[in-house]
């Protein structure tokens, strides 16, 4: 993981955090060059395509050098972090350099040991292309950002100079005054842009020196670099014939809506768990044979229930709700139908019969869809069970879900009632048998003992695999559940 050079650089690899992922996005430095760490220190925090995870670093030193900004994409067994581990404090000098990755947390602190170097780093050398490290010796890189030039066309000296022949109406004054907008960075420093931005800009052939940033912190977006294309497009092409000049001007006037809708669009890289979720459900869509079924019922009784469990001592400081009691119900059916707990080996053409229960959770996050799951929930208590559902849910709030815990699930329960929907067709989780679907409970005219009355109903909808599961079992599960749900007491009887 770690690598020792003649200069007592320790350089600290992406691990695989992920169980056989190939790559893992930075989500957050908590560490600048000049910091010290101590073995065990939580350094930065990524995220794979299965959770975000805290990487600690396994030495001490102090930090040298961040390779990658926050929000780049880096292969396993690639260095991230350089850690002086010398125990001299004069090796702290150099990093200086290093502070051009664009960690926009770490900025404030930072800022002060940038201060020590300032006389040096303007004069060493020039800022690196984000996200390729900063060592002194890394020749290549700084040959690369010595020609921030588009590829496509001119050089940008070029280019004004070819404005100010064309239009001599201060055109080539633009590109001085530009490089000083607020935002482009402190003393000359490089403009702040993600490498979508960058790669962007570089297609797009706009010197990223040029664009007034209107992200947070100075951030230059997407807007921002096809809002400086639309202005050179025209000052280049509107002059150029003099004759011409309206007849050229609507032909000039044709990008602009094309500028104007791109304006108009965001366009959102999908990776990490978003990532492994489209290809996990389109995997699990075209392999997996889904058959939905659905059966609405009155569940009054199971939320009278949930009423008085709250006021039970033996459910003091655990999360009391619904799903629990369905979560039990679910349970419960599948200890009766112990068939619906499989999963199917293509390899072997084998079906697998599982005699433990991980039930999945699936739970919306910022980052994305996940499905966390409880291990061998099917031999927890109701309490055990509450207390796994609620640290569950408040592990997966705060992007916490381990990869461990999003693997090995068996069936999957998925609350899209607290959207307000009343039911849906899920798709399986991949590996999985079934996925239970619970839609909203709302009060609903419905028939009790041979009268109309206003009773709490819900709908549920089972999807299953038709290869493990057939229709009778299928909707032997379900009706089970629905049962259950009818008359909780069952939850006694049939345990």
């Amino acid at each position: 993981m770690t690598t020792m050079t003649e200069t007592a650089l320790a350089e600290f690899k992406m691990p695989d955090v992920g169980e056989g992922l190939t790559e893992a996005e930075i989500l957050k430095w908590y560490v600048a060059p000049g910091d010290e760490v101590t073995d065990g220190q939580v350094v930065c925090e990524v995220e794979t395509a299965k959770a975000a995870v805290e990487l600690p670093i396994p030495f001490n030193g102090v930090v040298r050098e961040l390779r990658f900004p926050e929000g780049t994409t880096v292969d396993v067994g690639q260095v991230i972090i350089a850690v002086d581990v010398s125990g001299g404090a004069g090796a702290v000098a150099a990093p200086e350099q290093v502070a051009v990755p664009e960690p926009a947390p770490a900025a404030a602190e930072p800022a002060a040991a940038q201060g020590e170097a300032e006389p040096t780093a303007p004069t060493g050398r020039q800022p690196v292309l984000v996200g390729y490290g900063v060592a002194e010796s890394s020749t290549k890189r700084r040959a690369r950002k010595a020609v921030p030039q588009r590829t496509d066309g001119p050089p940008a000296g070029a280019r004004q100079a070819v404005q100010a022949e064309l239009n001599g109406t201060g055109v080539p004054a633009a590109p001085p005054v530009a490089p000083a907008p607020p935002g482009t960075g402190t003393n000359g420093a490089r403009p702040l842009a993600k490498p979508p931005v960058r790669k962007l800009a570089k297609d797009l052939g706009v010197d990223l020196a040029t664009v007034v940033p209107s992200g947070p912190d100075g951030i230059i977006t997407r807007e921002d670099v096809h809002a400086a294309v639309a202005p050179a497009a025209e000052s280049v092409t509107a002059p150029q014939p003099a004759q011409p000049a309206q007849a050229t001007a609507p032909a000039t006037a044709a990008p602009a809506p094309a500028a104007g809708t791109d304006a108009r669009e965001t366009r959102i890289p999908v990776k990490g768990v978003r990532k492994a979720t489209a290809q996990a459900m389109v995997g699990s869509a075209f392999t997996a044979p889904h058959v939905t079924e659905f059966v609405t019922i009155d569940v009054t009784r199971t939320m009278k229930l949930v009423d008085e469990l709250k006021q039970d001592k033996a459910f003091e400081g655990l999360r009391v709700n619904p799903l629990l009691l369905i979560s039990k119900a679910l349970l419960v059916a599948i200890k009766r139908n112990p068939d619906v707990n499989a999963a199917w080996d293509e390899p072997n053409q084998e079906i697998v019969q599982k005699h433990y229960v991980n039930l999945g959770i699936a739970a919306a996050t910022p980052r994305g869809l996940i499905v966390p799951n409880i291990k061998d929930a099917h031999a927890k208590t109701l309490p055990e069970l509450a207390a796994s559902l609620g640290e569950l849910v408040s592990t997966a709030r705060a992007g916490k879900t381990s990869p461990g815990d999003m693997q090995g699930g068996t069936v999957t329960i998925t609350n899209v009632g607290v959207f307000g929907v009343d039911t849906g067709t899920p798709i399986l989780n991949p590996g999985e048998s079934a996925i239970l679907a619970v839609g909203a409970i709302k009060l609903q005219p419905w028939v009790h003992k041979g009268k109309v009355k206003p009773r709490q109903v819900t709908t549920l909808a089972l999807s299953f695999d038709h290869r493990l599961v057939d229709g009778e079992l299928g909707s032997k599960v379900l009706a089970d559940v629905a049962a259950i749900l009818e008359r909780p007491k069952r939850l006694l009887t049939w345990a």
